[in-house]
């Protein structure tokens, strides 16, 4: 069977993301079934793609949805009508079965399927795509198999598969080279799975609690084949890559032994590091650490149910920039309990965090099958019945959003390492300047005073 897949995700703000996912996908479909991948950052959503279909004339289409929205309650901005307009061009043209799949698809899968008028659905993994098209193949009913939704029917979500998660990485893929070209920047995976229980985080849902790790060998050797393919820069896509401190600094040896010398980052819980951590990461050749700290009051990390507090923040921060890295905090204001103490608290600790750049979301997006989720039901922010397929933001009882924003543009002082959201058109548009000139990576170190 003809399997293309295709890769809806055009956000490319602050830098545009590698479809990781779709490889996965396409190693579990080969070589049962011929794989083409086709990125709308490269076709588009007109001509370019609608050759695409007609040359490879597939027998089965799935079409990846990584992105809801862009959860930027400054800016925001909903994707779904513009993958129902993609949906119905992939239609003038091809009467393949259409499947969506992805982690917007796996939030929201009665309402996407609708929306979209696809004919099935992989929940969780992406990989299940595989006995989806087997099924097909051999002319049986697919409805029923684990994680597959059949037109308008149900589903639930199946369990997480088995270790290991395999990847098909090839070069020749037309899509590759715009990634190379327009960042130089790839990823990769070292573990699927987040233990931590965060309020308004889908990723547990989406791919379980439990840690299905790759082993550091096997990381490092997809690093080098993607750095060999031109890759200069990666991005470890790990919801915190120290959620398994172990692990990941096994998984940075083994980079260093395996002899990759092109710049890496990752995502971190800024929770308090071994001795040593954020060094042997920085000798492994690490550049760039991205923290997850939402806030710098405990009483407000304690209520988004985060595995540190303030001292761990502080702890981790110090660490990483005494290690020689760029540093990064993102920060996620205006959920519950957020008043105008817990804020102050936030904005008085900043000045404690020197050298690195601060992104502030000034709203929690709601999301269904998460702590906040039910907070909201039960404070009747929304109701049960109530689809938030378009950005639906959680609402402090104690502070209005528009006054946080005002406060932290207001002790941000036009700093430029002090980014509201994702920094807006400006910003998009100097890093896309950048990447005109050959700078590669995620960039916002240059924001750094």
């Amino acid at each position: 069977m003809k399997v293309l897949l295709i890769s809806a995700n055009t956000l490319t703000a602050p830098y545009p993301v590698y479809p990781l996912g779709l490889d996965h996908v396409a190693h579990a479909l080969a070589p049962a079934h011929d794989v083409r991948i086709a990125d709308l950052n490269v076709t588009g959503n007109g001509a370019a793609l609608a050759e695409e279909i007609r040359y490879f004339d597939p027998d089965l289409i799935g079409l990846g949805l990584r992105n809801v929205d862009n959860t930027d309650m400054s800016a925001p901005e909903g994707f779904v009508d513009r993958y129902g307009d993609l949906a119905r061009s992939i239609r003038k043209v091809a009467d393949a079965p259409l499947v969506l799949g992805g982690c917007g698809f796996t939030l929201f899968p009665r309402e996407m399927m609708a929306a979209l008028d696809a004919d099935y659905g992989i929940l969780g993994e992406g990989e299940r795509l595989r006995a989806l098209a087997d099924a097909l193949e051999a002319g049986a009913d697919p409805s029923g198999l684990p994680g597959v939704v059949a037109g308008r029917g149900r589903a639930t979500i199946p369990d997480p598969l088995p270790d290991p998660v395999q990847r098909r990485f090839d070069p020749a893929f037309p899509h590759v080279g715009f990634y190379l070209n327009r960042s130089g920047m790839l990823n990769l995976q070292s573990k699927r799975g987040c233990p931590f229980r965060c309020i308004y985080c889908t990723y547990p849902h989406i791919e379980g609690r439990r840690m299905r790790r790759i082993p550091p060998e096997a990381a490092a050797e997809t690093a080098v084949r993607l750095q060999e393919a031109g890759a200069r820069y990666l991005f470890v896509t790990d919801s915190a890559f120290n959620a398994d401190a172990d692990h990941s600094a096994a998984v940075a040896r083994a980079f260093k032994k395996a002899g990759l010398s092109i710049p890496w980052a990752a995502f971190f819980a800024p929770m308090t590091p071994p001795a040593g951590y954020y060094r042997e990461m920085a000798d492994a050749g690490m550049t760039h650490a991205e923290f997850g700290t939402e806030a710098l009051s405990d009483r407000m990390l304690a209520r988004y149910g985060k595995p540190f507090r303030t001292a761990d923040v502080l702890a981790a921060h110090r660490a990483a920039v005494d290690a020689g890295l760029y540093v990064a905090h993102y920060f996620l204001l205006g959920g519950p309990g957020e008043d105008g103490a817990s804020l102050s608290e936030t904005l008085d600790l900043v000045d404690n965090i020197d050298r690195a750049v601060l992104f502030f979301f000034c709203g929690m997006r709601i999301y269904p099958n998460t702590a906040l989720y039910g907070i909201a039901l039960e404070e009747k922010q929304i109701s049960a019945d109530q689809s938030l397929l378009a950005p639906v933001f959680y609402r402090s009882e104690h502070i209005d959003g528009r006054e946080i924003v005002r406060r932290v543009k207001e002790k941000a002082d036009g700093r430029r390492d002090w980014v509201i959201g994702a920094g807006g058109d400006e910003v998009a548009d100097a890093v896309s300047k950048m990447y005109e000139r050959g700078f590669s990576g995620p960039l916002w170190e240059h924001l750094i005073r």
